[in-house]
């Protein structure tokens, strides 16, 4: 294919998602009998099986007469049929630096590679196909398949099913031990789907109902809502071959192939969540085997004040009535849910089915910031504070926090994070908090005089700089040192008295000089817009000096004043003293290199991104600086930089001095953690009102408008086996993140009477058998499953390909994300399910073709029969007998 060309290919089955091809995908083609010689060619992912093997014949010459078969390899011994010519690259699941394996027949008959080397897992029908060249069909009369059925097929061949139960399985010389302890290949950021997928197939009453062709019985293909069935063939084989015995794993590209074709999200082999997968499969497979073939429409009602029982009967069976299927059978539940209106207490009651509970983890609603307090004192060194606030808060409650603890007023600071000497951030008062990161540097700067009570001032940052000639290179570098610094100045003021500003909010650290010092260098001074060099050098001019810092373009400009903004822009460091205000130093500032009685400056200074600084001479007195409306905005863009020459900054910048700070007792406090929390605790949680977000109201049918309700919801039944969900991702505008709680939750006999409010529940006791875990954080991570075998009744650890034996005190761990529960009186044995009822034979066990016939009883079953099998789940107690 051309590479110039860009196509626009479809994805999804039923939610189409069109995307334009920027990189086509790179595949490796070979032959069979010269696997080393490799040759790369890249494809669409719309051209077909087809196209490949039309591509690969001509690569490498083979005759148009000659007979082929195209195989996918995975490993070194891992082979798949490609089958299938009508499908295209992404339908096949190929992917990036796939190879592809061209076999070409031998002049007896026989295949190089034989029969044997397909571990299909049904008929021969599904094996590899041999093919033909087209031209080659209509000239050699004699061919193999002259006298087959040529219709529907373009290479001459019998039309394909449409879905392939080729699977190619690797045994690595050694047979499973016990069915079910089958693992599942990493095809690639899908350890997600195996861990979901391992979980679900140690659902004993779902993997009995799969292993047993049931499932064949209720394929519902006409479903608008389903897969045509496909989901559900996908899945029943490869839950076949996980428990045939035969393999200590298996390979499940068709099923992703499968999943992917309807869920697009899960096509590629980005990692994905194991929850969201385990939903998709459970919605999948309940639309594919729905018993329901046309869902009625039924008209909801209010509950209006009738007895729960009588409501929630009604909303059970009007589910019913659409949704009747062996998931519902075994996830499905119900809950009640209870809205009251703040303004005019309209009670809303509602009971609506669940698959699975999906549990918030008790989380703590604070928590503790590290800040460093910069005083309005110059003389007075920085103290650190360990603050506790709101998670969830903003700005204005870290400066709330920091003012009970400092005595300084909330409305007099300005929050900013100092990254490599220099402002990254500058905080406005209603930012989240969740902006800020635990290792981030926060300086709080104590201001004069309120924002929005001084409009005379405006505040500039500022940077220091040292400036220094590179050797052999007409070129200055000017790198930042130490901490910058947000000073308030007059809108205009003179150059001589912004010096003094900023010499006296350094003189903490900047070391007095005796006043008979001399430097070889005499003062220069031109105009505003020349190259002073101990005055101001707009940004520009030819003497500007370049900075090594580059501009942080992601930070965000701050408006200064703004009548929404709670945060305070400084006033003059003084307070408007009148000798400030008149230019003159405190005694201990005042001093410097002097030269022929004249006070040579310690640094230079200029102003960066500043816009139009208009500087000038005002009546004659000594230059001006004026600061327009565009200096009203405090970025951390624009600011002021002080340029130090390297020998000055020896003499007079004390850098150990300017690191100095104090600690404040608050950072003694050592918040206590909770070890762990209880399953219980989780479920307490889901079962409390609470009341809805400002994003999120109700619309109350009384008010005729959205409020925000109260919310409760109540278990009032639970489905023989119960999943459930930890919520430990959480999402905000600024983070993502993973709560690593540990959550004790018990392997048996875990008791769910206390939170049903449904008086005639019945026995809700629930045994473990399976739990999902994920290691990592939300960048990446590890999915891998424990589960307990049906057979042996052993805890098994499964990790993609691998499965291994496991205690029980493993089982419960920080990585437990959803946990699978099956009620003590469903479990084999009991007769809870009909085909628990069934007389053991034969057909327990799966077949080596992977399919299980059924019985004469089976087929004999009554009406009656089949009426029982869900007679206990389809009454809304879901237990009662």
């Amino acid at each position: 294919m051309d590479s110039s060309m860009q196509q626009v290919v479809e994805q999804g089955m039923f939610v189409k998602h069109c995307k334009v091809e920027v990189y086509l995908t790179e595949l490796k083609l070979c032959e069979d009998g010269n696997m080393d010689n490799m040759v790369t060619r890249r494809f669409s992912k719309a051209d077909t099986i087809d196209t490949i093997e039309r591509e690969m014949r001509k690569l490498f010459s083979i005759p148009d007469e000659k007979e082929t078969r195209l195989w996918n390899k995975y490993m070194s011994n891992t082979f798949e049929p490609l089958n299938k010519p009508d499908s295209t690259i992404q339908d096949a699941g190929l992917y990036q630096g796939q190879v592809l394996v061209i076999e070409q027949k031998n002049e007896d008959g026989s295949w190089p590679r034989g029969s044997s080397a397909l571990k299909s897992s049904g008929a021969s029908s599904l094996s590899a196909l041999p093919k033909i060249c087209p031209s080659s069909l209509t000239n050699n009369h004699n061919s193999s398949f002259s006298g087959r059925n040529l219709k529907n097929s373009s290479y001459g061949l019998p039309s394909y099913p449409p879905y392939s139960s080729s699977y190619e399985y690797s045994d690595q010389g050694r047979r499973s031990e016990k069915a079910g302890l089958c693992g599942l290949s990493n095809l690639g950021n899908t350890c997600f789907m195996n861990s979901a997928t391992q979980c679900l197939s140690n659902v004993p009453p779902l993997t009995e109902f799969f292993l047993k062709d049931k499932y064949q019985e209720e394929l519902n293909e006409d479903n608008p809502l389903g897969m045509k069935g496909e989901i559900a063939k996908a899945y029943a084989e490869l839950i076949k071959q996980l428990w045939s015995g035969k393999y200590s794993y298996v390979t499940p590209r068709p099923f992703k192939t499968q999943v992917g074709r309807f869920a697009p999200q899960f096509s590629g082999y980005q990692q994905q969540d194991s929850h969201e997968l385990l939903a998709f499969l459970l919605d999948g497979l309940h639309e594919d085997l729905n018993r329901i073939r046309k869902k009625p429409y039924i008209q909801l009602k209010d509950a209006d004040g009738r007895p729960d029982k009588v409501v929630a009967e009604e909303a059970w069976e009007n589910h019913i009535k659409r949704n009747d299927s062996i998931i519902v059978d075994i996830f499905h539940g119900l809950f009640k849910s209870t809205l009251v209106c703040p303004v005019c207490a309209k009670i809303s009651v509602t009971f609506d089915p669940f698959c699975y509970l999906t549990l918030p983890l008790p989380m703590k609603k604070e928590r503790t910031l590290e800040v460093y307090l910069v005083w309005r004192d110059p003389l007075a060194k920085p103290t650190q504070y360990k603050l506790t606030v709101p998670k969830v808060g903003c700005i204005s409650d870290l400066c709330a926090s920091l003012a009970a603890l400092s005595g300084v007023s909330a409305q007099k600071m300005i929050v900013t994070d100092i990254y490599n000497h220099r402002f990254h951030r500058i905080f406005a008062a209603n930012e989240n908090l969740s902006s800020i990161m635990e290792r981030d540097d926060i300086y709080v700067f104590e201001l004069a005089v309120g924002r929005q009570e001084d409009t005379d001032h405006v505040v500039i940052p500022v940077h220091l700089r040292e400036k220094y000639k590179q050797s052999g290179f007409n070129h200055t570098s000017t790198p930042l040192f130490g901490q910058p610094f947000l000073l308030s100045v007059p809108r205009t003021i003179s150059e001589d008295k912004l010096y003094n500003l900023l010499l006296l909010r350094l003189c903490r650290f900047v070391r007095p000089a005796a006043e008979d010092e001399e430097s070889d260098e005499s003062p220069k001074h031109h105009s505003i817009n020349g190259s002073a060099t101990n005055g101001i050098m707009e940004e520009g001019s030819p003497s500007e000096m370049e900075t090594d810092e580059p501009d942080d373009e992601s930070s965000q400009d701050q408006e200064l004043p703004s009548e929404n903004d709670n945060s305070q822009s400084e006033d003059s460091v003084g307070g408007g003293d009148n000798e400030l205000e008149n230019g003159v130093l405190p005694e201990n500032c005042s001093k410097g290199p002097t030269l022929n009685g004249q006070k040579k400056r310690l640094f230079t200074f200029q102003f960066n991104n500043m816009g139009k600084t208009d500087a000038n001479f005002i009546k004659g007195e000594a230059r001006q600086i004026r600061f327009d409306e565009d200096h009203t905005r405090l970025s951390d863009r624009c600011y002021l930089s002080l340029d130090w020459e390297p020998e000055m900054k020896r003499k007079y910048f004390n850098e150990s001095a300017a690191e100095d700070f104090e600690k404040h007792e608050s950072m003694e406090y050592k918040p206590q953690k909770k070890s762990f929390y209880k399953l219980k605790d989780c479920i307490e949680l889901f079962t409390t009102k609470e009341k809805l977000g400002a994003d999120d109201p109700w619309y109350c049918p009384n008010c005729k408008q959205h409020q925000q309700a109260t919310k409760k919801l109540d278990l009032w039944c639970l489905p023989p086996v119960l999943v459930v969900h930890l919520k430990r991702f959480s999402y905000s505008r600024y983070m993502r993140d993973k709560l690593d709680s540990l959550v004790d939750f018990p392997l048996r006999d875990l008791d769910m009477s206390e939170f049903l409010i449904n008086p005639n529940a019945g026995p809700c006791r629930y045994d473990l058998i399976a739990v999902s875990n994920h290691y990592g954080g939300m960048g990446g991570g590890h999915y891998t499953a424990y589960a307990q075998n049906k057979e042996d009744h052993k805890w098994y650890n499964f990790d993609d390909s691998s499965v291994s034996p496991t205690g029980e005190e493993q089982i419960v761990s920080k990585a437990a994300y959803v946990l699978f529960y099956q009620r003590q009186d469903t479990v084999k044995g009991t007769g809870y399910f009909a085909l628990d009822r069934e007389a053991p034979d034969e057909t327990d066990a799966p077949r080596d073709d992977g399919a299980a016939a059924q019985s004469e009883e089976e087929e004999d079953l009554n009406d009656n029969e089949q009426e029982e099998e869900l007679g206990p789940h389809r009454d809304v107690s879901m237990n009662t007998n």
